[in-house]
């Protein structure tokens, strides 16, 4: 019996906002920790690392296991994960299990976003997979929007434990649907290659997509980790205001991505790469010089709107060029980027040290011309 596209499809898109979910879940309770358990900075920090920890351990074996065993278990166990971390910050109290619970939220989604970028991609041909990998992108954005927007809405209401009770029972009835379709077959039922994929990382063309990525995942996570430090050291913006300004760089990435997957059928991918870089330097000029809300929030609008189409089209080359091997090139790929966020992270707290936190606006400018040189240097290859 063959897969349902559009059910296998419909599948990629539910896990993807499990990811956005996981992602994003960890700022939005924080505060709840911190006050419940009264950490410190430092007790504070100590929970939010195990996060990305699970983010790039799950990005990294997920291909292996996607290659040799499918897809199927793969979504399945990777949302129990994600499921079972976030009903473990809902019940416990001790500060032991809460890390490890933190640390199974990461590593699900870890393995989410990777099995769901190559589930499209295999699913996808040639001259759609670039567009659904955009569409997928828009339910991040929604994970990533809905729930601290649930928080937000609900908390009058409701603690934070019972609304994250409520989503981990969302989240098994989906397992149930992942259950009950078909996915496509493992590309090695009698055994996965270990040689082939180590040949992988040597491979130069997957290696510039992946360094690309690395400086997209860097853009991301800075802008989603220090745009609040930066507006309130550098402005005098209401912190309230600050906060929900940042809403509006998810906004416009998931608006991109939806008028992305009718732009990527009919305009070439290098121009849409650079005219989105341009665009995204704008936001960042006019978040340099916000001294309003609506400045500010127009800035991160556009930032987000000119940097979404990164991932869906590189991906997109990636899985086409490694049909053979798509779980296990897409796996690396998203380890480097994931890497990249860690990195840059750890880069940006010594420059914001040194040359102030002023100096975020001209760092981000910086990533977004390397990008540039990368399309420059490999244009036909994007375009093929």
């Amino acid at each position: 019996m063959k897969y349902n596209n559009t059910l296998v499809y419909i599948a990629a898109c539910i896990g993807m906002a499990f990811f956005g979910i996981a992602f994003i879940v960890m700022g939005s309770v924080l505060p709840s920790l911190t006050a419940r358990y009264a950490l410190d900075t430092v007790g504070a920090s100590s929970l939010v690392t195990f996060l990305p920890v699970g983010v790039l351990l799950g990005s990294l074996i997920f291909g292996p296991v996607v290659d040799r065993f499918g897809y199927k278990i793969l979504l399945i166990t990777s949302t129990i994960s994600a499921l079972l971390g976030l009903e473990g910050l809902a019940f416990f109290d001790n500060l032991n299990i809460l890390r490890f619970c933190i640390f199974l939220i990461g590593f699900g989604g870890g393995m989410l976003n990777g099995a769901t970028n190559a589930l499209v991609s295999e699913i996808s041909d040639d001259k759609n997979r670039s567009s659904r990998l955009s569409i997928l992108g828009v339910f991040y954005g929604i994970g990533a929007l809905g729930i601290p927007f649930l928080l937000g809405f609900l908390s009058e209401y409701y603690t934070y434990q019972i609304i994250l009770q409520r989503t981990g029972l969302f989240m098994l009835l989906c397992v149930i649907y992942f259950i009950a379709i078909k996915f496509p077959e493992p590309k090695f039922k009698q055994g996965f290659p270990i040689k082939k994929a180590l040949t992988l990382i040597k491979e130069p063309l997957l290696l510039i997509m992946s360094f690309f990525l690395f400086f997209q995942s860097g853009l991301e996570g800075l802008i989603n980790n220090w745009t609040t430090s930066y507006l309130e050291g550098a402005t005098n913006i209401d912190k309230s205001n600050v906060i929900l300004s940042l809403t509006f760089f998810v906004l416009g990435m998931t608006i991109a991505r939806l008028l992305l997957s009718y732009l990527l059928h009919i305009i070439k991918h290098s121009r849409i790469l650079i005219g989105g870089i341009i665009i995204a330097m704008l936001g960042i000029i006019i978040l340099n010089y916000s001294s309003t809300f609506y400045m500010a929030a127009t800035g991160l609008f556009m930032t987000g709107f000119g940097i979404a189409a990164g991932f869906p089209v590189m991906v997109g080359i990636i899985g086409s060029i490694y049909k053979e091997t798509t779980g296990t090139a897409i796996g690396i790929a998203l380890f480097i980027a994931l890497s990249g966020n860690t990195i840059l992270n750890y880069v940006m707290g010594h420059v914001s040290k040194v040359f102030e936190i002023s100096s975020f606006p001209v760092s981000i400018i910086i990533l977004l011309v390397l990008q540039a040189i990368i399309i420059f240097s490999n244009t036909k290859i994007i375009n093929k």
